[in-house]
This record gives structure tokens, sequence and C-alpha cells, in this order.
């Protein structure tokens, strides 16, 4: 596995994740003295999560670039907040509200999405149970990628919980099934559009 280092300035918070990291620090993480000492420069990447006084996570950020952290992963609140972090080092931004909501709200729109996963701005990796339409057919007569311009990277089989990687062409598609499927967000809409 991975080692975890963490750091927060309350002890309580830093007993309760302690059995999940490598080590747990008791820190003020804006110690920029503090946080050279621990080496981080040598890590593969560090995440900035702090609440919400978005002045901590700036100076966080501002101090890991600058004692050389190459990789932060950092938590925005908002896309003022996004564009400073990136001014100060930030090298990816989450927005962990933002996205549960656009996840949710893309569930609660098309029923038949049972999972969704953006990979960028424009591709989607979505778990789709299949429409009627696509019943009993093979990916061969479907055509997907022809079609609607999407690739079936696998299916599952609900019922035998197997899975099927790159699906043969011939496969054919059951109403117990789950199609993983990759594609622009555009194309996938058009399938998730159908009943």
């Amino acid at each position: 596995g991975n080692e975890v280092v963490a750091i927060d300035t309350d002890k309580a918070r830093i007993q309760s994740i302690d059995p999940y990291s490598s080590e747990a620090i008791v820190m003020d993480a804006t110690d920029k003295e503090a946080l050279r000492a621990l080496g981080l420069d040598h890590m593969d990447g560090v995440i900035v999560s702090t609440g919400t006084k978005i002045s901590t996570s700036l100076l966080i950020c501002l101090y890991l670039q600058e004692i050389g952290v190459t990789t932060i992963l950092a938590k925005a609140l908002d896309e003022d907040h996004e564009k400073i972090l990136k001014r100060v080092g930030a090298s990816e931004i989450i927005h962990p509200e933002r996205d549960m909501a656009l996840r949710v709200a893309r569930g609660l729109s098309t029923p038949n999405v049972l999972d969704f996963i953006p990979l960028s701005k424009d591709f989607d990796l979505v778990q789709v149970a299949p429409p009627k339409e696509f019943l009993n057919k093979s990916l061969a007569e479907l055509n997907l990628r022809a079609k609607y311009n999407v690739q079936i990277i696998a299916i599952k089989e609900l019922t035998t919980q197997n899975m099927a990687l790159a699906p043969a062409a011939d496969f054919v598609v059951k109403n117990s099934d789950l199609l993983l499927m990759l594609g622009k967000s555009e194309d996938i809409d058009k399938i998730k559009a159908l009943k």
C-alpha cells in the first residue's frame, strides 16, 4: 500500500485517523518550517483538505510549493478559490460538494444510469442498465461505436456477478446486464435518453 501521513491541529481528529495512516501528526500545517522538516518534498503528492477558511488552504499550498512539493491536490470551495489555489501551486483541484451534486443530479435525471464517473471535461465512464431496444441483440447488431460513438468497456451480469471485459461482438445483451461504457458526454446522453 501507500504511505500516508496525516496532519491536523485537532488531536481528536488525528487519533481517529491514526489507524488508517502510516503516521498521524498533531501540527499546524500553516507553519512553513514544520512542513519543511517533514520532508514532504520527497512524497509522491500532498492532499490539502482544510475546513472553510480559504486562507488556510492557500497558505499551505503556497508553502508546499515553496518547499518543493511537485504534486499538490487541493479542495476548493468555489471557482475563485480554485483560481487562487492554482496560482499558489496546486496542481489538481477537486470540488467535492459540486462533484457529488452533479453526480446525484445526473443519477436522478437518468434512472437507467447506475453510476457515473466524469473522466475529463468531455468524457464519461458510465454504468447503464440496457435500454429495451438493446435487449436480445448482439453488440455487433447494436453497433454502438458507429451509431453513438461510445465504447463498451465491460458488461456485468447481475445474476452471476460475472464481468465480461472487452466483450466480444457476438455478446448478446440481456435484461440482467449492466453496460460499462466510455464516450463523450453528449454521446452518452443520447443512450441515456433511450428507454
